[in-house]
């Protein structure tokens, strides 16, 4: 069974290619970039783009199922982008596809579902088998929000403490896609994918503290400031003001655990804390910073 991976370097996908790879499935992966894709060696890797559709031909020959992430990088030609691969996988007989959409598809946010529920629209008359992803809030999210400043200063800034969310661990995304990928029974299902635990934004930082084993102290700032440290720790605008728009949205509508995750995969989701320890040399303490830290215990 040949599996083609879009996406594959990206935050869910690079986690499905070792999880396709270590059940002994053939991974073919589809990137601008094949020599910057540092994928493993056991990967056919194919040059290829979505948005042009150079080499997607290629990279379907011979290919039983199909994981497709679309939208990130021409999100305005998402549909029409979807509607080309999906012809060129009908005529390669392609067996099924699963899609990385977004829970926004399902609970109908403004803003956001509109280009995912398209491109779920065209995958759906393609008629292939499919079955929709639908993650919610990324954990992975708190290394653009909150990494920096754990790093330089082991401190989580938030100017909404109190508002829920469900982050869940891309492994978990990751692995829902593969049972979908490698299993039958899941055609026509849209998966809507949550943590295991609703939290606030204050108990987000208790829990990172926890899976990183140290404390971090947690600091109450303005929505402004709160864009000004996303954009300095090098997020772009457009990008910190979606952020906070979410979390501004999860203060007044909180989210809810999705039971979608332990279905499919019969266990409950990794929490934000196992999360964390995952990330923890992402989130290591700055070296000039322990080196400070280590003068003052001496001069002290």
């Amino acid at each position: 069974m040949t599996i083609l991976v879009t996406g594959a370097t990206g935050t869910v996908g690079r986690v499905l290619v070792d999880r396709l790879l270590g059940d002994g499935r053939r991974v073919r992966a589809l990137t601008r970039d094949p020599e910057g894709a540092r994928l493993p060696a056991d990967v056919e890797v194919v040059a290829g783009s979505l948005t042009e559709l150079a080499g997607v031909a290629a990279a379907l020959d011979g290919v039983d199922a199909v994981y497709y992430m679309s939208g990130v990088l021409d999100p305005d030609r998402a549909a029409e982008q979807a509607r080309a691969f999906m012809e060129l996988a009908t005529r390669a007989g392609v067996g099924r596809i699963v899609d990385l959409s977004g829970l926004a598809v399902t609970v109908r946010r403004p803003g956001s579902h509109e280009m995912l529920s398209d491109v779920e629209k065209v995958i759906e008359a393609s008629g292939l088998p499919w079955t929709h992803v639908r993650p919610g809030e990324f954990a992975g999210n708190k290394l653009r929000m909150w990494g920096a400043s754990i790093r330089a200063e082991n401190t989580v800034r938030s100017a909404f403490p109190a508002a829920l969310g469900v982050p869940v661990h891309e492994a978990d995304i990751a692995e829902v896609a593969a049972a979908a990928l490698l299993s039958d029974g899941h055609a026509g299902r849209a998966y809507s994918l949550s943590g295991p635990q609703r939290l606030t934004q204050r108990e987000q930082a208790a829990a990172v503290a926890e899976g990183l084993g140290r404390p971090l102290r947690f600091e109450t700032v303005t929505y402004g400031q709160a864009r000004a440290a996303y954009i300095t720790a090098g997020m772009p605008w457009e990008i910190a003001e979606y952020l906070l728009g979410y979390q501004a949205e999860y203060a007044q509508e909180p989210p809810v655990v999705r039971p979608d995750v332990e279905r499919v995969l019969g266990r409950p989701g990794r929490t934000l804390a196992q999360w964390a320890a995952d990330h923890a040399s992402e989130l290591a303490e700055d070296p000039a910073r322990q080196e400070e830290a280590a003068v003052g215990a001496v001069t002290a």
